[in-house]
């Protein structure tokens, strides 16, 4: 095996790790956990993201009809006292329909199972309510090619650093098809799906603080001027190395921080 196809396997590995993670710490990830009741282990999920179209079911498999479940909820950034309701038995599962919310509004969330004087307290992390956001429906023929271009580039951008740092000769061609993904998936494909999903296609600067936004231009402009380098001196070694090391950076960053929210306190009910 040539040392070529060696360094595009390594990347693809890198690339398909970053993904894991983005998955993982993302907002459509649910809250996973184990615990215990009546001495029975059970596994459950947690919801974190729901289309708005209907009520978003949340529903425990739990087979021993003897627990029971209550839920307290709340709207997310708002000044609403708790509502407490209690889950719906429905043959091995607890269920409960949360109501469905605007594009970008939050709910929050805790679950208490109990079975005679034993209680478990379903939560997320370190305790706090889980928190969960609605959006609209994105076609598979728009979310689909955003998430392979933005993965593509992710792949070029690691891939044309180690060409950058192994002195190859293809690094500025790997730098216009890494530069081409970013666009395509990030500046094409991004802000329609915002749009499907929150109503806007562009929340970013100079009109929002949509972080994910901002990071997709910050990848593109590290691109850009790493690709008008290369250009001038093809064998420039820093900036690819610097460009790829920002992308790397903002993948690293968990999805959606600071995207887009309702702020129901600022909404007169």
């Amino acid at each position: 095996m040539t040392k070529t196809a060696l360094w595009w396997i390594f990347a693809i590995f890198f690339t398909f790790a970053v993904g894991e993670y983005q998955k993982r710490t993302g907002p459509t990830y649910e809250v996973r956990g184990k615990t215990f009741i009546n001495n029975h282990p059970f596994r459950y999920k947690l919801i974190r993201t729901a289309e708005n179209d209907k009520d978003a079911e949340i529903s425990l498999k739990i087979p021993d009809t003897t627990v029971q479940g209550t839920i307290r909820y709340k709207r997310f950034k708002s000044n609403d006292e708790w509502s407490n309701a209690s889950l719906t038995r429905d043959g091995s599962k607890l269920v409960f329909m949360m109501p469905r919310q605007p594009s970008a509004g939050k709910m929050m969330y805790d679950i208490e199972l109990t079975s005679g004087r034993e209680k478990v307290r379903l939560a997320g992390k370190d305790g706090e309510p889980v928190v969960m956001r609605f959006k609209g429906h994105v076609p598979r023929g728009i979310l689909v090619p955003h998430i392979i271009f933005m993965f593509l580039g992710l792949l070029f951008s690691t891939r044309t650093a180690i060409e950058a740092m192994i002195h190859g000769r293809e690094t500025f061609h790997y730098s216009l098809v890494t530069l081409l993904f970013l666009v395509i998936g990030g500046l094409i494909f991004g802000p329609i799906v915002q749009k499907y999903a929150f109503g806007a296609f562009w929340t970013g600067w100079p009109v929002g603080h949509d972080l994910t936004d901002n990071k997709t231009v910050l990848m593109v402009l590290l691109w850009v001027f790493a690709a008008l380098k290369l250009k001038k001196d093809s064998a420039s070694r820093l900036w690819p190395v610097i460009a790829a090391a920002g992308v790397l950076a903002v993948y690293l960053i968990p999805h959606s921080i600071l995207g887009s929210e309702i702020d129901y306190t600022k909404i007169p009910r």
